[in-house]
């Protein structure tokens, strides 16, 4: 009989005995973060008769897992070798990583499709063989650095894995006290401002947040970080982080939590949780080389990888005891998520953009707009002044290759900077087709910082992208990141030469050009007036690149050798608004109009102070909801 579940949970462990078959032998029950996972010594019983699950499922709404016994399970190396004979050669295995936390064997091959075999009959033999549960990703076309290093640490610290999901899974499952009657928000960042994204909200029993980022354009902690200091936040009684996306002002504070006590789950994507490990552990990096405050440390990171509980698109998962999560595509960035959350037994239901493009990109799918039920909608409005409308997309291409190419013939060059995820890899497909096309002029593309590594990471997940570059990386085996005119610097040292050469363009990092190879480049590039800057990018205010893009010539940079330089700008510098990951103004009102359950109060955030006022006036004009916007730390009732 099981033994690790307490006398509240009893009701729990009983129903699933009840409807277990004896031969299967179950050996024990556990939490497993949102999940019951159920071990058992004879697997392929229940593979035999699936449906016992399904039964068991349906019962409890509980989302439940079946795994082998650690005792049936054959070593790793016995293991590897029987898989190697199982499975077909022609699949092309590339790499085989066992997760003890889990008894899973994570199989990458080239064709998963001959992995896993008709109708799964493959990964059954794979069970019945060695007792380990097999998953099988397709191969990386692109090594990615992190990923890498991510799944060694979970293999190296499986138990304190293992011993997290335990602890996430009976806060989860607690007994309360009461049914969840009352919902309130509390925005501690990015209301009536762009930057240190973060909602608290609360039900009777349970605290979750709503991203938690940094402002990157502040050098004062009252302003760069979220308001965790209110004192109605208790880290103690936070049951959840849930990050949308992987950019910094929504996701750059949260080790942050893990250096001041937080042991519970962060939920996001399966490409946030990479993503989002790459930017934290390069501003830390970026931070500290130019002598800048860092709120964390890498051992506060290492906490939030082995914390992070990954989700797919459009599955329900409890994160509290009366707190139901969904995620949805926003079609930002790669993985990033509208976040759906259904409080208590049909009491509310939130919806929060986050930062979304409702709009179809060359990379992404547009946001959805299908929820089975919207109370409140919380919507960013970057881009929702009155006159906030962007151009369509086969105009800003044009105007990007009459830039580039005007400087080309200037003898000059282009340094385009850049976010490392969701820009870059859109402006890198751009620029190859308008060359590859004739209307731009050839020339290398080099591409510097991280990048190179982020868009390994987009090759990881194609299911996340457009219809398009899927069906390209999966089915026709062409890498659409991958180009003749992209040229990868390896080394600082390379950037002098790059300048010192012919025409070019540059994507480099960060896209505010607060730190990053695009600081460095501009300080090279500075004096010379047959070069240009262009931004396609949003620039937060109090950022330099939105200094910049306003008109400041004169500014200070860090020279070469650390010591502060007094640089006048030559350049020319170019602002192209229609690349943006957010939807405009016009895109704002469709996805109200058309979202599948209108709302009754609309909450207006992520912008500057003028521009939540005009969508909000806008909202309830239209559509006759409450729209409102409020200041950070304004609590508002919902129910």
């Amino acid at each position: 009989m099981p033994k690790n579940f307490n006398s509240a949970h009893s009701k729990i462990m009983t129903a699933i005995l009840e409807n277990m078959p004896k031969e299967a032998e179950v050996t024990r029950i556990e939490f497993e973060g949102p999940r019951l996972a159920i071990y058992v010594k004879n697997v392929n019983l229940l593979m035999e008769q699936s449906h016992v699950v399904t039964d068991i499922v349906n019962l409890l709404h509980k989302r439940i897992v079946i795994r082998s016994d650690p005792s049936i399970r054959v070593p790793e190396k016995q293991a590897e070798e029987a898989i190697g004979k199982l499975i077909p050669v022609e699949a092309a295995i590339t790499s085989t990583n066992f997760d003890l936390s889990l008894g899973e064997v994570i199989i990458e091959a080239k064709k998963p499709g001959l992995a896993i075999g008709k109708d799964g009959i493959v990964l059954q033999e794979v069970i019945k063989a060695t007792g380990w549960r097999p998953r099988v990703l397709r191969a990386q076309p692109l090594p990615s650095k992190i990923i890498a290093t991510m799944r060694h640490m979970t293999y190296n610290e499986s138990e304190e894995r293992s011993r997290i999901l335990r602890d996430v899974g009976e806060r989860i499952f607690r007994p309360t006290i009461s049914k969840a009657s009352s919902v309130r928000i509390t925005p501690l960042g990015g209301s009536r401002e762009v930057g240190r994204s973060c909602i608290m909200v609360e039900a009777n029993e349970s605290t979750v947040l709503l991203d938690c980022g940094i402002n990157p354009g502040s050098r004062e902690p009252s302003r760069a970080f979220p308001r965790l200091d209110t004192d109605d936040f208790k880290i103690d009684k936070l049951d959840a982080a849930i990050i949308s996306h992987a950019h910094l002002d929504h996701c750059g504070l949260v080790p942050f939590l893990y250096k001041y006590g937080y042991d519970g789950p962060v939920y996001c994507s399966e490409p946030t949780s990479v993503l989002m490990t790459l930017l934290q552990l390069d501003y830390l990096d970026v931070t500290s080389r130019e002598g800048g405050y860092t709120p964390f440390d890498q051992k506060n990171v290492r906490e939030v990888v082995m914390h992070t509980i990954p989700l797919k698109y459009g599955v329900v998962t409890d994160v509290a005891p009366d707190m139901k999560l969904t995620l949805h595509n926003a079609g930002h960035i790669l993985g990033s998520s509208i976040v759906h959350l259904h409080i208590g037994e049909g009491l509310h239901n939130i919806v929060y953009t986050s930062d979304y493009k409702f709009g179809k990109t060359m990379l992404l799918e547009p946001a959805s707009i299908v929820f089975p039920r919207v109370e409140t909608l919380i919507t960013e409005c970057t881009y929702g002044g009155q006159g906030d409308v962007m151009p369509t997309r086969s105009t800003v291409e044009s105007k990007l290759v009459s830039t580039v190419n005007e400087s080309f013939k200037k003898g000059g060059k282009v340094l385009i900077p850049v976010p490392a995820v969701g820009r870059a890899q859109e402006i890198m497909m751009v620029l190859d087709n308008h060359m590859k096309n004739g209307s731009l002029m050839e020339a290398p593309i080099y591409i510097d910082g991280m990048i190179s590594e982020a868009t390994a990471i987009h090759t990881a997940y194609p299911e996340y992208l457009s219809k398009e570059i899927r069906d390209k990386i999966l089915h026709q085996d062409v890498n659409p990141f991958q180009s003749d005119y992209f040229v990868n610097v390896n080394h600082p040292s390379e950037r002098e030469g790059i300048i010192a050469g012919g025409p070019s363009v540059i994507l480099a990092t960060s896209g505010m050009l607060e730190g990053g190879p695009a600081v460095d480049y501009l300080r090279l590039m500075a004096a010379d007036e047959r070069n240009t800057v262009i931004f396609v990018s949003y620039q937060i205010e109090g950022t330099l690149g939105s200094r910049i893009r306003n008109g400041t010539k004169d500014i200070t940079l860090f020279g070469p050798k650390g010591k502060v330089e007094a640089v006048k700008l030559a350049v020319t510098v170019e602002s192209l608004e229609g690349f943006s990951g957010h939807s405009d103004r016009n895109q704002l009102i469709e996805f109200v109009r058309r979202i599948s359950s209108r709302p009754s109060r609309v909450i207006v955030n992520h912008g500057e102070y003028r521009k939540c006022d005009q969508i909000a006036g806008g909202i309830s004009a239209l559509f006759r909801i409450k729209a409102t916007a409020p200041e950070n730390l304004e609590t508002i009732r919902l129910r």
